[in-house]
């Protein structure tokens, strides 16, 4: 299948307006694991979305604990070169290998930094990262401009082939870009989570491209998550997740709820249309979907393609506001 691309800001590079992510398939057994998973399946889900046209996927060296980037690593070995997706992944999170379960540890230092992208390098078996992500702003000391330093020298040196933030606000993306140009941006973004609205904004304007993650909320907007499902999470980090717990769980199925029509009306998924909304906003280059298996893959891949009318964006907002579900402007130019 062959998916349109749309330039990726700056950096040279085309991508689908979908990717594939890696945060699930690292699997359980770690403080924000999603529960036990099948390396096989994942190994196959990953093949199906190259196969159907996606050409990115999206990890990071804490997925897993590393497992997710070696899984990355077995899904696209021996693939011929011109078929492989880009590879994306991310740096700045330490963890401790005696207590798994135990909080990351935000860390900037350069010398961490250079030691974890050779890490990410040999897990992953590439000469050549596609996107290097910061994935939190540091809380060990280190000053935004000098990890933001490292990742554009780690750039020069040809280890990566751009450099991006993840999670960093519009300030933070200010201090960034007066040191070198900030490739890419990665924030949360969906119906429910609407907070990070200014950041895209900022990216639209300074040619730096987007791409969200949890378009569907974690699977809350995907159309199959249930108040019964929600109770039998196990080994899941989602069961800890405020947007899963109480009233703001049933306003968030409410609003999945009020997303069915549309997606009747468009023969495509509840989830595709969450992802498709996403997608319609200014600035936002690409979503990144998680999968566990092919036909989950399936379920989200009509979005790559998928334009809402405005008749379709004015009824999601509407019930954006009728269920009270999130936070953050409810329409692009708002």
């Amino acid at each position: 299948m062959v998916l349109s691309k749309v330039p990726f800001g700056s950096t040279g590079m085309e991508v689908t307006r979908v990717g594939f992510g890696a945060w699930a398939v690292g699997g359980g057994g770690w403080a924000f694991g999603w529960g036990a998973q099948d390396d096989e399946k994942s190994v196959a889900a990953l093949r199906h979305a190259v196969e159907a046209g996606v050409n990115w996927v999206d990890t990071a060296a804490v997925y897993g604990l590393g497992h997710s980037e070696r899984v990355v690593a077995e899904a696209l070995r021996g693939m011929p070169e011109a078929d492989r997706p880009y590879i994306f992944t991310k740096c700045g999170l330490r963890w401790n290998e005696e207590d798994p379960y135990e909080p990351q540890r935000r860390v900037g230092a350069p010398a961490s930094i250079r030691w974890e992208v050779e890490q990410s390098l040999e897990r992953l078996e590439v000469e050549r990262i596609d996107l290097y992500q910061m994935h939190w702003p540091a809380e060990d000391g280190t000053p935004l401009e000098e990890y933001w330093d490292a990742l554009l020298r780690l750039k020069e040196e040809g280890k990566i082939r751009a450099a991006g933030l993840s999670n960093h606000s519009v300030a933070q993306l200010e201090v960034a870009e007066k040191l070198g140009h900030v490739d890419s941006l990665q924030p949360p973004f969906s119906a429910i989570r609407r907070t990070s609205a200014p950041e895209i904004a900022w990216c639209a304007a300074h040619s730096t491209g987007v791409i969200v993650y949890s378009p569907m909320q974690s699977g809350l907007l995907s159309g199959t998550m249930t108040a019964e499902r929600v109770r039998a999470l196990e080994d899941d980090w989602r069961a800890r997740d405020p947007e899963f717990q109480g009233e703001r769980l049933a306003r968030n199925l409410a609003l999945a709820d009020a997303l069915r029509p549309i997606a009747a009306q468009r023969k495509v998924s509840v989830g595709a249309i969450a992802v498709s909304w996403a997608l319609s906003w200014p600035g936002v280059t690409g979503a990144i979907v998680g999968a566990r298996d092919a036909a989950q893959v399936d379920g989200w891949l009509p979005a790559a393609s998928l334009e809402l009318t405005t008749e379709e964006l004015g009824a999601i907002s509407k019930a954006i506001v009728s269920t009270g579900a999130g936070d953050g402007p409810v329409r692009p130019e708002e």
